[in-house]
């Protein structure tokens, strides 16, 4: 009995120790997999004799922490991503490209024609100097345009992503909730869930709860479910190009919105709403602030109506028009991106630069020169002191000011580059925070090579030490039989 006993003993120690080994040796092979947890062997002693138990390690609030910060990081970044691209094609005040430095050489220009009205060649000069501004204007109306419309591909494929995850997570939960009900080693399974769940966090903000039998429940930061025991179908209609005023489509979670001014439960984070908050909140405002300069362009070179009732027509639209037609716009919406020179002033299109400085883009009744004088400049001085007055300019928060057209632009310039200096600020924080949640996850749950290989030298002592017994126990019943035969 004594010699049995120690046998049953010596080898539920040595199945408990190969098992430990094998998991040491799980647990080295993926040292270097930053989503596998450290698996733990726990050993149960019950009349059966020894069992295994798999656990792996876990910190609930360690990760919670990791998936708010992946959503935050990822959420600032693609918004500084399309502040980049904007403040790259439309630049600063110092660079030649940008409105604000083209409208400071208009000005230059056209004062210089003041001073010498006669000259035809500071005419032309301050033509092209008006040309080159409208271009701007309207090359950085395309860029905005272009940006909204990147946003809205990336949303697209973000949508995609997103039904692609919830339903490899699906697939990943009935695996844990089936091995769960069967008693099985599901370590492996959490630790695919989980790897979804990271991924998943970086497209969308996300709350997990879990459920009794392994299961668990995603919804967004809104509080809009995404998967309860199955997945929930995100939708999204992209726009295949965008001009002033276009309202992008809104994303939607079994047909509740989650994006847009309509919607009740927005996102807070993620890469989606970042994308949201580049497409429908500052790309919009820049373009309402170029809008602005484009409207006071038109509106200070306008051309007044000489004549008197009934004959009086008003005023119309000088040397910059907002389309064809010299009819002053009703409105300055994508008034950017129409913004173009007078073909009555314009050389290339056939007009006359000498317009500028006379007036009468729009017929006699316009003209401002009372004869023929070459040397009038009262129209060209009145135009310059136009651009240097102050005026009230209302595109909308945080740019409503009253400024002149110079500073107004400059300040608008000044605007993108804060917003993007502030951004980019805000995408460091979340990055680092992430790192940081990260590690901390990692020293809490990750593997540490260092102690499973001080574990696996310790465990092979107890495997030989096991199978030394069950060698003398052997030895002992050979003995035993020789006897007794």
């Amino acid at each position: 009995m004594g010699l049995s006993l120690a046998l049953n003993s010596a080898r539920s120690a040595l199945l408990a120790t190969s098992s430990q080994i094998a998991t040491t040796a799980r647990n080295t092979a993926g040292a270097n997999d930053p989503g596998y947890s450290r698996k733990v062997v726990s050993l149960v002693s019950g009349a059966g004799g020894t069992s295994v138990v798999v656990t792996r390690a876990s910190d609930a609030a360690l990760f919670t922490r990791k998936l708010s910060a992946a959503s935050a990081a990822a959420e600032g970044q693609a918004l500084l991503d399309g502040l980049t691209a904007l403040s790259k094609t439309v630049g600063d005040t110092s660079e030649a490209g940008s409105p604000a430095a083209r409208l400071g050489a208009f000005n230059a220009a056209l004062q210089a024609a003041g001073n010498r009205p006669d000259d035809a060649v500071l005419a032309r000069n301050a033509i092209e100097s008006a040309r080159d501004l409208a271009t701007s204007l309207a090359g950085a109306a395309e860029a905005v345009h272009g940006a909204r419309l990147q946003a809205d591909q990336g949303m697209a494929d973000s949508v995609a992503r997103i039904n692609d995850l919830l339903g490899q997570f699906d697939l990943a939960s009935k695996a844990v909730m089936r091995g769960t009900a069967s008693g099985q080693d599901v370590s492996d399974s959490l630790d695919d869930r989980d790897r979804i769940l990271s991924q998943l966090s970086a497209e969308i903000g996300i709350s997990v709860s879990d459920r009794p039998g392994g299961d668990m429940a995603i919804t967004t930061d809104s509080g809009v479910a995404l998967f309860d025991r199955g997945a929930r179908t995100v939708s999204f209609t992209s726009t295949a190009a965008f001009s002033a005023g276009t309202v992008g489509g809104a994303v939607t979670i079994d047909g509740v919105p989650v994006t847009g001014a309509n919607s009740p439960m927005q996102l807070a984070s993620g890469r989606l709403a970042g994308l949201v908050s580049l497409r429908d909140d500052v790309a919009v405002t820049y373009e309402n602030q170029l809008d602005a300069i484009a409207g006071a362009l038109v509106d200070t070179f306008q051309e007044a109506d000489t004549r008197s009732a009934p004959a009086y027509v008003g005023p119309m639209a000088g040397l910059f028009t907002a389309g064809s037609g010299g009819a002053l716009p009703t409105s300055s919406l994508g008034l950017a991106g129409r913004i173009a020179l007078n073909a009555a002033a314009d050389p290339q299109a056939g007009g006359d630069a000498a317009a500028l400085r006379d007036g009468g883009m729009n017929g006699s009744a316009y003209r401002a020169n009372p004869g023929s004088d070459a040397a009038y400049a009262g129209r060209l001085r009145a135009l310059a002191d136009g651009l240097a007055t102050a005026r009230s300019f209302t595109p909308g928060p945080p740019l409503n000011e009253t400024a002149t057209l110079a500073g107004f632009a400059a300040d608008s310039a000044g605007w993108l580059e804060a917003t993007r200096k502030a951004a980019s600020g805000e995408a460091d924080y979340q990055k680092t925070l992430l790192s940081r949640a990260t590690d901390a996850l990692s020293n809490a749950v990750g593997v540490n090579g260092d102690d499973e290989t001080a574990q696996m030298l310790q465990l092979q002592r107890s495997y030989t030490a096991s199978a030394k017994i069950l060698t003398m126990v052997d030895t002992l019943l050979q003995t035993l039989l020789t006897a007794i035969r």
